[in-house]
């Protein structure tokens, strides 16, 4: 008579089954098309006004913040292919959609140059630098290659990357941001705008690493603020202010 109890399955047949188990699903990349669409959807005339306030262009916008455009990004996760079709479609939310998902590992040099001639406002160049550039092998060069150059957006995007990696690149050595410091003050007389307020940033961002950084970055920012060169002189005294401040200097006390 046969047993009631079931029969137990095979080791082979256990770890096949785990091996099945186990297994990720494939998902379909996402179509770009239905995505831009989806933007469009989500997109608010308030924010689109608003975008206009804070000097970013809004005839190729269509309003959605940049917090929805976070959580949209999520369910994508990364896609190196989708992102360029993104950046392509030419789209501000497409393109910032586009810096939340792409591959850091993958994005090459060619691309990031290809990309920095695309940005024509601080909040793209800024995104694309702290979301994605400064993850990439390739960050520290374009940092030096960058730095010298005349386009406004290329030049913000040398110090908004430097100011990026102050931040996420947990392993660079000092001397790395001691070459950064030299190139800070070269470019400190840059009146430009959206030029000299990221100077500024890379400035303050770098003497807020540790105590050796700050004692430099102090160093620099004091020269700049005795400068005969007026925007020079905002640079250096702007930063003094938070690189000297008694609350910074206690915290870098023990960090070295």
């Amino acid at each position: 008579m046969p047993s009631s109890r079931p029969s137990k399955s095979s080791p082979a047949t256990s770890k096949a089954a785990s091996r099945s188990k186990a297994k990720p699903r494939e998902t379909a990349a996402p179509d770009v098309d239905s995505v831009v669409a989806e933007l469009k959807r989500l997109g608010t005339k308030k924010t689109l006004d608003g975008m206009a306030r804070y000097a970013i262009p809004s005839d190729k916008a269509f309003g959605v913040p940049v917090g929805t455009l976070k959580t949209l990004a999520k369910p994508l996760g990364r896609n190196h292919e989708v992102a360029g079709e993104l950046w392509k479609s030419g789209w501000y939310e497409a393109r910032m959609l586009a810096s939340f998902i792409d591959d850091p590992a993958e994005v090459s040099p060619a691309q990031m140059d290809r990309w920095c001639r695309d940005f024509d406002n601080w909040a793209i160049c800024d995104t694309v630098c702290f979301h994605l550039f400064d993850r990439t092998p390739h960050a520290w060069g374009k940092v030096k290659q960058w730095a010298p150059r005349r386009e406004e957006f290329i030049r913000r995007a040398a110090f908004a990357l430097l100011w990026g990696l102050t931040v996420h690149d947990k392993e660079a050595d000092d001397s790395h941001y001691m070459e950064g410091l030299v190139l800070i003050e070269q470019a400190a007389t840059d009146e430009r705008n959206f030029v000299k307020k990221a100077v500024n940033m890379a400035l303050r961002a770098t003497g807020k690493r540790n105590a050796t950084l700050n004692a430099a970055a102090v160093e620099v920012a004091r020269r700049l603020a005795g400068s005969d060169d007026p925007t020079s002189r905002w640079v250096g005294k702007d930063a003094l202010r938070e690189l000297t401040s008694p609350a910074l200097l206690k915290r870098l006390g023990g960090r070295r």
